[in-house]
């Protein structure tokens, strides 16, 4: 009898731990935000700060952690719950879970850092070449005009519909161990970057904490991925960060946080 209880309680904690997790992470960037203490953080702030690459794209990791664990893993949660269904009667569960969390957060923190260092070159770039300073609001209507291209690309309908089908994906990926939990927690990250860089790309745009666009992003994507409506608004979002991408553009600054 205790073996037949243990997953369904394995599974009652896991979720019930990650929801206090995202609620914590919340907090945190609703406080960082209001008081202000997000400000230091943003890219632009760390571009002028004079730091070294490392130590502020440290500074930004630490900020970024707490934003992919409040926008991210919500729409990871079922991915996670069935992941405890599989693997929750294995004896070493709890580490293989660890290290399920642990690559799909690193591979988030890689896309950060890449997007950092992207995003420093680019600084560089408007501070080398008049004519990008004088147009520099070209940058946040590029980002929500590749983040509206992607929304229609096959790439992203596969990835979306990898990440509707949890089941499926274990059925064929699941094995035992710490390793094979790293291992899937790899393969579903990939995933669900494949899912939503373009729009993680607009929040980093947008900076850190800032709660309006976290919001919206957040319920995006968690509708996207994760609700049986998601490929309903795949289109419409596309459609309106298109309008987006043609207003900043024209208009510089009419679009908050951008």
């Amino acid at each position: 009898m205790a073996a037949r209880t243990a997953a369904p309680q394995n599974r009652f904690n896991v979720i019930g731990t990650l929801a206090c997790v995202i609620a914590g992470a919340w907090a945190l960037c609703i406080w960082a935000e209001l008081s202000g203490a997000a400000a230091p953080l943003h890219h632009h702030a760390l571009y002028q700060s004079g730091r070294s690459f490392w130590i502020a794209a440290s500074m930004m990791l630490a900020a970024w952690l707490a934003m992919t664990a409040a926008m991210m893993l919500p729409s990871s949660l079922g991915f996670i719950r069935w992941y405890a269904v599989t693997a929750g009667r294995a004896p070493n569960f709890p580490l293989a879970l660890l290290a399920f969390l642990a690559s799909y957060f690193a591979v988030w923190s890689a896309f950060a850092l890449a997007a950092f260092a992207g995003d420093m070159q680019l600084h560089r770039m408007v501070d080398a070449w008049p004519w990008l300073a004088a147009h520099s609001a070209a940058i946040p209507a590029g980002a929500l005009g590749l983040a509206a291209v992607y929304q229609f690309t096959p790439l992203k309908d596969a990835c979306l519909r990898a990440c509707r089908h949890p089941a499926l994906y274990l059925m064929h990926h699941y094995r035992r161990g710490a390793r094979n939990g790293w291992r899937i927690g790899f393969g579903h990250a990939l995933y669900c970057l494949g899912c939503c860089w373009a729009l993680m790309l607009v929040m980093f745009a947008a900076g850190v904490a800032h709660l309006a666009w976290m919001g919206v992003l957040a319920v995006i994507m968690f509708v996207e991925k994760a609700t049986p409506i998601g490929s309903r608004i795949v289109a419409p979002v596309g459609a309106a960060l298109a309008a987006l991408a043609f207003v900043a553009l024209v208009a510089p600054g009419a679009v908050p946080g951008l």
